[in-house]
């Protein structure tokens, strides 16, 4: 994917009481309709998550965490949604939702490696 591709990318968050509108960034996700690319990376902190409640089923969250992956990667086993074109599917994992996985509204910029881009992002929003 050489040369400057635009994206946009949200933060996923993890909301563990819905009602006290708390939350935990557990993951990215990173768009750019130009390189034809979608990819998500996440990543639980079980210590912090215990911060908020300790009644979450980690196990519920990972796998919900996993169906987000399958749909960025457009994976067979990831349900209708991950076989829609790539710019539907990211439109359709930032949604507005009320659910306790959440992301943030889309930002942007540019990059020349959306994957460098990725983990830079991951590492200063999640880690």
């Amino acid at each position: 994917m050489p040369g400057k591709h635009l994206y946009e990318y949200a933060v996923i968050r993890l909301v563990p009481r819905v009602e006290r509108e708390e939350f935990l960034n557990v993951g990215i996700i990173i768009f750019s309709k130009g390189a034809k690319y979608l990819n998500c990376k996440c990543h639980i902190d079980t210590a912090k998550l215990n911060l908020f409640s300790s009644a979450l089923e980690v196990d519920e969250i990972e796998k919900n965490l996993q169906a987000f992956h399958k749909i960025c990667i457009g994976a067979k086993d990831g349900g209708p949604v991950s076989q829609w074109e790539i710019p539907d599917r990211f439109r359709w994992l930032t949604a507005l939702r009320s659910s306790s996985i959440q992301t943030s509204r889309p930002h942007n910029g540019f990059s020349d490696d959306l994957e460098a881009t990725l983990e830079r992002l991951f590492g200063e929003l999640v880690l």
